[in-house]
């Protein structure tokens, strides 16, 4: 079939069964498939790889997602919540580091305390670093009026994953309760592209109940959304989660890491020219996982610059790698990588979605 995979990687516009071939691919195809999404990478967008400095600055969640370790009705968990001074110091370690850019997450609150504090760090923010730090926050559901404080505060692009597109696996994956409403989310994802953010979603991959057709369709169900940048990696298990339930029936960790690999290739070549993050997850499965996710297409790592005695209470997940760094380990660290994976670092540069020009220049021109 190998003549015939080669057809398909070349095809213009992938259609269901191109898109679950790839997802498929074995040995000389699965090599192919890496070949040609990092080419399309570098034909795109290019052989850089731009930092987001992450501040993870709460584990105060008011959802109860199944998978997540940081879930609401967790009692094992040691709740935090950086001040305002902290969160500020870190984003001057990033400004001053050259990262250009910063991604601000939490667990999703909503609330007129919450959004007022947000906004008033956005600011301080921008005022600190003159307006040079190019800044993604990734906060949750949020209102139309919310969003759009924040970026009149200084807020440029919204993570704002999906998790699973099909609305039967969210189901199984989130309580029924009124607070976790699938429509709701694509909702949201609407609004912050209509009122200009820099849009981006992802998927968890290996997810139990989960499918080569519902992958399929997480990456038809990004196209058709149109977003500017992807989130997504490997669903690694965590112990104090109703999903935890479902352990046995998972597929094996590497699987699922090969699988994440594929995905971010798959993407790449079907969304040529969006940012796509490699996900720390990755390293939670392999010591080189964000650097492999590089070299098959992903042009954005996340270094963790919250502070160190935090981090470990930040798990949505088990393993996750790098607690014990400080954001300086860190810098030198993923530094010492990335040039194992052959890509340059775009320091100073904001790195902002090619995807998002392109889609906002074709939006004034159909005004005009």
């Amino acid at each position: 079939m190998t003549g015939n995979f080669i057809d398909i990687l070349e095809h213009e516009y992938h259609s269901r069964e191109d898109i679950v071939n790839m997802l498929s691919a074995e040995g000389d195809e699965r090599r192919l498939l890496f070949r040609k999404s990092a080419e399309v990478r570098d034909s795109y967008v290019g052989k850089k790889v731009y930092y987001r400095g992450l501040i993870e600055f709460s584990n105060i969640c008011s959802k109860n997602c199944y998978y997540c370790g940081i879930r609401k009705g967790n009692r094992n968990l040691e709740r935090y919540n950086l001040s305002d001074d902290e969160i500020i110091a870190a984003a001057r370690f990033a400004w001053e580091n050259n990262y250009a850019s910063l991604a601000l997450q939490s667990g999703e609150i909503e609330g007129d305390a919450f959004t007022l504090r947000v906004e008033n760090l956005l600011k301080k923010i921008m005022e600190m670093t003159e307006g040079q730090l190019g800044i993604t926050i990734s906060l949750g559901e949020q209102t139309e009026d919310v969003y759009r404080r924040w970026m009149e505060a200084g807020a440029r692009r919204y993570l704002l994953r999906i998790e699973a597109s099909d609305p039967d696996l969210y189901s199984k994956l989130h309580p029924i309760d009124g607070h976790h409403v699938f429509q709701r989310r694509v909702e949201c994802l609407k609004t912050l592209q209509r009122l200009g953010y820099q849009t981006g979603t992802g998927v968890m991959i290996g997810l139990p109940w989960q499918t080569i057709d519902n992958l399929a369709s997480d990456i038809e169900f990004m196209r058709d959304m149109d977003i500017d940048m992807c989130g997504m990696g490997p669903y690694i298990e965590h112990a104090d989660t109703p999903l935890i339930s479902r352990k046995d029936s998972l597929m094996p960790l590497m699987e699922r890491f090969d699988l994440s690999l594929k995905m971010i290739a798959v993407l790449r070549i079907v969304m040529k020219d969006i940012n796509i993050a490699a996900a720390t997850a990755l390293q939670a499965i392999d010591p080189m996982g964000r650097e492999k996710g590089v070299m098959v297409g992903a042009n954005v790592v996340m270094p963790n610059i919250t502070p160190g005695k935090y981090r470990d209470s930040y798990k949505l997940y088990e393993n996750k790698p790098c607690t014990d760094d400080s954001a300086e380990d860190c810098k030198g660290c993923l530094e010492a990588r990335l040039g194992v994976a052959n890509a340059d670092i775009g320091y100073g540069e904001w790195g902002d979605s090619l995807h998002y020009k392109r889609r906002m220049h074709e939006g004034q021109s159909e005004l005009k």
